[in-house]
């Protein structure tokens, strides 16, 4: 698999579940809604956050976005129906399309501008996935934990919809 953002677009080996990254904190999976602008227009974008760590997440995009492109984006975080938006600037490190039918963009983003506050919130909210990951390696049965699991996150689809064409 090519990378771009990776320098000279150089195959990036990868090795059983061990992945020696450059990653300062863990990610945390999830699958929860997403939108995003760029900056210079107020037109917004969906998306969907699948793994998030304090200091950035990776989105499924359905455009391919440019490595070193600054983005607002908003994260739903939280249970639904309680879903509480995340506002932050990123930018774009990396990118490459995802395998599946929808042609949608795995896109990974850093955080370069968070409020505290959104900064706590989103602490909060990963302290409370890791407990639940933290449970998922008990002995509770699997869909028990699979049934909490997805009533924490909301038991979204994985995937955003198709587009309607009027974007």
């Amino acid at each position: 698999m090519i990378k771009e953002g990776n320098e000279g677009n150089e195959i990036t080996p990868r090795f059983g579940t061990v992945n020696f990254e450059k990653r300062r904190q863990p990610r945390v999976s999830t699958d929860l809604p997403a939108e995003y602008w760029h900056i210079e227009t107020s037109e917004n974008h969906p998306g969907r956050l699948l793994n998030v760590s304090e200091g950035g997440v990776l989105l499924y995009l359905p455009e391919k976005i440019e490595v070193g492109k600054n983005l607002k984006v908003r994260l739903f975080i939280g249970s639904i129906p309680e879903l509480e938006p995340i506002d932050a600037f990123v930018e774009v490190v990396w990118n490459d399309l995802h395998s599946n039918e929808n042609g949608y963009y795995r896109t990974g983003i850093k955080f370069v501008n968070i409020s505290p506050v959104d900064m706590d919130r989103l602490r909060t909210f990963l302290n409370s996935l890791k407990s639940l990951e933290a449970v998922s390696e008990s002995n509770i049965p699997s869909k028990l934990l699979n049934d909490l699991k997805l009533s924490n996150l909301g038991g979204l689809p994985a995937v955003p919809p198709k587009s309607s064409g009027q974007d």
